[in-house]
């Protein structure tokens, strides 16, 4: 008799990240040191500087508008169908299923769920920054331009900074970020900052951006790499309270109860009686009351087989009286009377 419970496939991971609850030694958390924060404040800077530009329809804007006059996909038509497939690296939904899935299988192997919960966090951040910033300035694409040589701010628009841009600085910077060796940090960070340059030059080459909302979504990604260490304790809390809800979760299905052993009687809990626990009481009672009374066609001692039995002969005849027959051991003469 197996006592055991089938695990079901959420135990099973947790059994796993389990079996090494502390992270590994050799992956330092970063932190917020004096020379991020300067390239922090820099990249700040930056990010302004590109936004007052626009806004004061300065040198910035003229060269927007004559980079969409010069049309690089005509120019350079042979490569627009390569230039199509690598946008795709920019897009918000197939870089987050690409990058969590290598996440998932880092926080697999390192037993932590910080891989998973940092992506979470930057991509947070980055739907509330950036989304904000381009609801709030409102402007139009090159495609949608109203007035040659204007800065196209406040007309309903939403591409400025460009999210294809600042998504990828965040989503592939991310996995420099949380690499566990200071050399592939250097090698990781080279490639995704290829890539973001990449794909940043991709829209402009498109024409679905200007080449300003491009450098202020560089600035945008950056600032959000650059600002995920205070968001350190917060990743770990939350770590913490979903092991916590974890435990929760199985000491109410039972999970930590340990399994009792085969012939032991199991403990009942008490619990309230009910109108239906009183009237199968009563049965219960009636029932023995009548199985404690032996029935009437049997005998009250123990019972005995049939070759144990004491033969019992009967006494008389078993035939029927007939007034025309002659008892056994009569004459004729007393029994039948004489003819005159």
């Amino acid at each position: 008799m197996r006592t055991e419970r089938n695990l079901t496939r959420l135990d099973r991971v947790f059994a796993r990240l389990d079996r090494e609850p502390e992270r590994p030694a050799h992956i330092d958390v970063p932190k917020m040191s004096r020379h991020r924060v300067a390239l922090l404040t820099g990249t700040l800077a930056f990010y302004l500087a590109i936004v007052w530009l626009i806004v004061t329809t300065s040198w910035l804007v003229r060269f927007d508008w004559q980079v969409m006059f010069f049309r690089p996909y005509q120019q350079w038509a042979g490569i627009h169908w390569f230039v199509d497939y690598y946008v795709v690296l920019g897009q918000r939904g197939p870089t987050a299923v690409m990058v969590a899935a290598w996440l998932g299988w880092r926080s697999w192997r390192q037993h932590t769920l910080r891989p998973l919960l940092t992506l979470g966090a930057s991509l947070l951040l980055l739907n509330i920054t950036v989304g904000a910033a381009k609801y709030g300035m409102g402007r139009l694409g090159p495609h949608y331009a109203t007035t040659i040589g204007s800065n196209e701010m406040g007309l309903g628009g939403d591409i400025f900074p460009s999210g294809h841009t600042a998504n990828a600085v965040v989503t592939w910077g991310i996995l420099a970020y949380l690499a566990s060796t200071p050399r592939a940090r250097r090698w990781l960070s080279a490639l995704s900052a290829v890539t973001a340059l990449g794909v940043g030059l991709a829209t402009v080459y498109l024409g679905t951006h200007w080449l300003s909302d491009v450098l202020l979504g560089w600035a945008a990604g950056l600032l959000i790499l650059l600002a995920l260490p205070w968001c350190e304790p917060g990743i770990a809390k939350a770590e913490i309270a979903l092991f916590d809800l974890r435990d929760r979760w199985r000491a109410r299905k039972g999970a930590t109860a340990p399994a009792a052993p085969i012939g032991a009687p199991v403990p009942l809990k008490p619990r309230t009686a009910t109108a239906q626990d009183e009237a199968a009481a009563r049965e219960t009672v009636t029932s023995a009351a009548r199985s404690a009374r032996a029935p009437a066609y049997l005998a009250p001692g123990p019972h005995t087989a049939r070759s144990e039995r004491t033969p019992v002969t009967p006494v008389g005849s078993r035939r029927p009286p007939h007034s025309d027959r002659i008892p056994r051991g009569a004459t004729a003469s007393t029994a039948r009377p004489l003819g005159g």
